[in-house]
């Protein structure tokens, strides 16, 4: 159903014959066509998507930027035409509270205070905050760092603090179902 809405470039099809995962390869398609969704509403034509060196997708032909985020049956992406941007979607689950000491900073584990709605916001947030920086060389506990927020808030204030690099960044985050989507720009 998905894959004959594409055309995709030879290394995405090679990239998409390396998932054996029937569930992650619907993922993986269904972030494409949603990208290219995007993209033709834009006016243009979709010419598929290109890894950099640190595997971050661009798209082909065009200096817009994009993020992807796939995990258990969801599938998101988000365009922005002028800046770079990062998107994270994640269904609440036990997860974030055994991840707290090697993703959070000692202030943020104070704010957090083991609560797992404020856990799955760090978590979320800082992973969009990892896709909108695409670089390796990151921790998320030293170099990806969110200001406290209040209970329900939908706008977070996020940095991506690096000896040769000091960004602030706004993050959207929203209540989608049993979990959490986070856009950072």
């Amino acid at each position: 159903m998905l894959r004959p809405q594409l055309s995709l470039l030879v290394s995405e099809e090679a990239e998409l014959t390396a998932i054996t995962h029937p569930d992650q390869r619907v993922e993986w398609l269904a972030c494409r066509v949603a990208v290219r969704q995007l993209v033709e509403r834009q006016g243009w034509h979709y010419a598929g998507l290109q890894k950099d060196e640190y595997g971050k997708p661009h798209l082909a032909g065009y200096n817009a930027y994009i993020s992807l985020s796939h995990t258990g049956g969801w599938a998101s992406a988000v365009l922005h035409l002028t800046r770079p941007v990062g998107i994270d979607i994640e269904p609440m689950r036990d997860k974030f509270t055994r991840v707290v000491p090697r993703i959070l900073s000692e202030p943020e584990i104070a704010h957090a205070a083991g609560d797992p709605a404020r856990l799955a916001m760090y978590w979320c947030a800082k992973e969009s905050l990892y896709k909108l920086y695409g670089k390796r060389q990151l921790t998320f506990r030293q170099h990806l760092l969110i200001d406290p927020f209040t209970d329900g808030a939908t706008q977070l204030t996020g940095h991506v603090r690096l000896p040769d690099h000091d960004e602030q960044l706004t993050i959207c985050c929203y209540r989608i179902g049993p979990g959490l989507l986070a856009i950072a720009f």
